[in-house]
Formats: C-alpha cells, sequence, structure tokens
C-alpha cells in the first residue's frame, strides 16, 4: 500500500508541475526591423532611384536602400559582399558601411562605387541592425553591352551571277 501511496504522489506531482509549461505565455516574435530593402541606381540627381533588379557594370553609384519598422535610434551595417565576381575571391567585403539613425528616422541609403566601373558578377548586401544579422539581398551585375552602329551608307552591290546564261539553240 505504502508503494501504491508513493507512486500516485510522485505521478500527481509531475503532473501539478509539468501544467507550468503550459502556462507559460507564447513567444511572440518581434516585428522584423526591416520593412523593405532594395537596390537602386542613381536617378540623376545624385540620389536613389526607384528599386530595380537590372543592374550593368556602368551603373555607377548603386544605393542600397534600407526601410526600417522601428523610428528609435538604431545603428544600420551594410557589408556589400563580391559572392561570385570574376577576379574577386567568394565571400570578399567590398564595402563596409555603418550608419547610426536619429529618433522617427526610418530610412538609410548606403551608396557604393568602385574606381571607374563595377565588375560583373554576383554580389550580396548583408544588413545589420544594432550588430544582430537583419537581412540579406542578393543581386547581379551584367556586362555592360556596346551598341550596335547603325549602317548609314549602305549600298546594295549586284551580285554576280557565276551560271553563265544559256545559249540558244537553233533548229
Amino acid at each position: 500500500m505504502n508503494l501504491i501511496l508513493r507512486n500516485f504522489l510522485y505521478v500527481t506531482a509531475t503532473f501539478i508541475f509539468s501544467l507550468g509549461a503550459f502556462a507559460q505565455p507564447p513567444k511572440i516574435d518581434p516585428a522584423p526591423a526591416i520593412g523593405e530593402l532594395y537596390i537602386a541606381k542613381d536617378d540623376g540627381t545624385g540620389n536613389a532611384g526607384e528599386a530595380s533588379i537590372d543592374f550593368v557594370t556602368t551603373d555607377v553609384p548603386l544605393y542600397c536602400v534600407v526601410l526600417l519598422n522601428v523610428t528609435g535610434k538604431v545603428t544600420v551595417k551594410m557589408n556589400l559582399i563580391a559572392v561570385s565576381v570574376p577576379g574577386v575571391r567568394a565571400e570578399t567585403k567590398v564595402v563596409t558601411t555603418t550608419f547610426t539613425t536619429r529618433e522617427n528616422q526610418n530610412r538609410v541609403n548606403f551608396s557604393g562605387h568602385p574606381d571607374g566601373k563595377w565588375a560583373a558578377g554576383k554580389y550580396r548586401a548583408d544588413i545589420y541592425i544594432n550588430n544582430e544579422f537583419a537581412e540579406k539581398l542578393d543581386f547581379e551585375i551584367r556586362r555592360t553591352i556596346p551598341p550596335v552602329k547603325a549602317v548609314s551608307d549602305f549600298q546594295p552591290k549586284p551580285i554576280q551571277n557565276s551560271i553563265p546564261p544559256a545559249k540558244k539553240q537553233n533548229r
């Protein structure tokens, strides 16, 4: 009987203590700190233009635009990584820059430009908020295709017929 009572108390105590695990409030993930992240070309006035996914080596500078979901003071860091660029070791940091926002500031524009043109290849922007990784954005820069020159003074030449005309037969 003593053994039955002891087992009953053990099971009851285990059940009661395990209820505490279910009583914990569910963990709610905070809203992401970044609302929008995109790469943009220059708008012609020295500012970031609209979001784009089509870049060529002559698009200098490029802008990484970070729209934040937070309005308090935060430090935003961008690492621009050469993922797969001929002549550059994979995962090389091309540009690293940091900006600290002020209260009620929710937009950060990072800009980057090489000496001359970009090297064609695949790149990635890694974004950190207060030294915590937040988001990444992969993009590609393609080689510039030179325009085809229009031919302005083309004159067709007559084709020389290599088959002699047939001779007339007299009958």
